[in-house]
């Protein structure tokens, strides 16, 4: 098994930038979680940015006690404070670091507070109103405005930034010019990890498969083979009710005879 044979610390990721391509997946489930974990994936995120998904973290990192987790702060953060309570919170829980798409005087708040904190580079989703979906970095001046981006996070202090689809020339020498760790989502072969969501590696959803992604499982189509069975399964016993196949004689819970003649005459 590839697993690591101790739990990253930031540290660590430090010291292998440059030396090897590190496996990244965002996962969604504490079963996802420890299938990543079982099967030696470097490095795990998850979210952080709801109700929901704050009390899934503990379930997140009692799978995977082993992994390093990163996890993604709310969109839409108000405050300095706002945004290091929040990551603190993650960090009590048991993850390992905390992505945040805010600006980097709100990334720079955290770094000060010595919180490893995960920017964003290229395409944002959650920003895209300002660029659309679309590979950013392809002119020489959004190259030039992505590096200038970079070195801001890097003296925010972030450790790591997510670069989500830029051209692989850009981000390998975006990469070869930052002390932070690059994530590549869409971003090439030439940044410190490689980072896939786990729907689009499982086939997960029903919308058209990114281009950047590669599904490895169709999970869509199993769970319609399972729906299916499902509704085969319901409309079985509904038949079996009705004919007075179900419940068998295997199915109903014996009494003595005796016994049941003896209270049946009692009440008459």
């Amino acid at each position: 098994m590839l697993r690591p044979r101790k739990k990253y610390t930031v540290y660590d990721l430090q010291q292998l930038k440059g030396k090897r391509c590190l496996t990244h997946i965002h996962i969604k489930s504490p079963e996802e979680a420890a299938a990543a974990a079982e099967a030696g994936v470097d490095l795990m995120s998850c979210s952080f940015d709801s109700p929901e998904a704050q009390a899934r973290l503990p379930q997140i990192v009692a799978a995977a006690p082993d992994s390093f987790i990163s996890c993604a702060t709310p969109h839409g953060l108000a405050s300095d404070e706002e945004a290091i309570r929040i990551a603190f919170a993650a960090l009590e829980i048991g993850a390992s670091s905390v992505y945040c798409s805010a600006s980097p005087k709100i990334i720079e708040a955290m770094a000060n507070e010595r919180i490893p904190v995960v920017g964003h580079l290229g395409l944002v989703p959650r920003h895209v109103t300002w660029t659309n979906y679309r590979a950013i970095g392809k002119t020489a001046a959004e190259a030039r405005e992505l590096y200038r981006q970079m070195k801001e996070l890097e003296s925010a202090g972030a450790y790591a930034a997510e670069l989500e689809v830029v051209p692989h020339e850009v981000a390998s020498f975006l990469s070869s010019q930052t002390r932070m760790l690059l994530m590549s989502l869409g971003s090439g072969s030439g940044c410190d990890t490689q980072f896939l969501f786990s729907c689009d590696i499982l086939g997960d959803y029903d919308e058209r498969l990114p281009r950047h992604a590669k599904a490895y499982r169709d999970f869509q189509a199993e769970k319609k083979r399972l729906q299916g069975e499902r509704i085969s399964a319901f409309r079985e016993y509904i038949a079996d009710v009705k004919s007075g196949e179900f419940p068998a004689k295997g199915n109903l819970i014996e009494m003595d005879e005796t016994v049941f003649e003896k209270i049946r005459n009692e009440l008459g």
